[in-house]
């Protein structure tokens, strides 16, 4: 773990939340997924969500997108309220980049045209575009898989391609949503030097969740457990496995991720 994550964000002296949920609640019907809940993120951290299957992980990243708006409550991002803020204008004015757990390419392109589509939208400066795709083909090392279309690309490098389409626009904040599923080990080790190196590099807030909890552990600074429609614990990865709550709830009393 230490050779991933060597350094962790336990507190600040002069915290700036990029993200705010407060008093957020939702439900679907008589289905209630998220009731009253409240937390931060703040700039340059790499947060993380761990919880049940169907207790509002993607939930909260489809809020902060605004595929969904709350029952009640306030999002906010930069301290701005963005609950009536269209998905286009809470991506272009706020700079939130998104990496669903399925798709995020379009099939039947190459790793370049895929890149190449996607730099024609959000990237301005036409003499960029062809900047911006070298460079993030170098830095993800996928020189050698340009000319493939990415249906025929493997898990690992299907998420390398939908990380890069994601950063073409230079995001502020980065939500990832299942990242490591259904991915080998050497693959989850890659993507999380990737995620951590673009905290280091880039200053880049990033958002996990995922139900590999020792691989989401290995790489966030602060992380919260969901449960039955409420957060019952939040903290760095060590205050998490040892609080009582997130034991009883998620973890279980033998877990370690050491």
């Amino acid at each position: 773990m230490a050779l991933i994550k060597q350094f962790r964000i336990k507190s600040y002296k002069n915290p700036n939340p990029i993200i705010s949920f407060e008093n957020v609640s939702l439900s679907y019907g008589n289905r209630l997924i998220l009731d009253n809940i409240s937390f931060k993120i703040n700039e340059g951290e790499i947060f993380g969500m761990l919880g049940p299957n169907g207790v509002g992980k993607s939930t909260i990243f489809n809020l902060i997108t605004g595929l969904i708006k709350p029952n009640s409550g306030k999002i906010k991002i930069n301290n701005n309220d963005v609950i009536n803020y269209p998905i286009y204008l809470r991506t272009k004015k706020f700079k939130v980049g998104y990496v669903p757990q399925y798709g995020g390419y379009f099939s039947d392109l190459t790793l370049y045209q895929n890149l190449k589509a996607i730099a024609e939208i959000v990237i301005n400066e036409k003499k960029s575009e062809e900047n911006k795709i070298n460079e993030l083909i170098n830095k993800f090392e996928l020189e050698n898989l340009k000319n493939i279309k990415a249906k025929f690309l493997s898990g690992g490098q299907k998420k390398k391609l939908v990380i890069a389409l994601s950063l073409l626009s230079d995001p502020k904040v980065l939500l990832l949503d299942e990242c490591f599923a259904a991915l080998d080990v050497l693959t989850i080790k890659m993507l999380q030097e990737i995620i951590v190196n673009l905290q280091k590099e880039k200053r880049i807030t990033i958002c996990i969740c995922d139900h590999q909890a020792r691989d989401l552990l290995s790489c966030v600074d602060i992380g919260m457990i969901l449960s039955n429609c409420k957060i019952i614990a939040e903290g760095s990865p060590s205050e998490l496995v040892n609080n009582i709550d997130a034991k009883s709830a998620y973890f279980g009393e033998s877990f370690s991720f050491k």
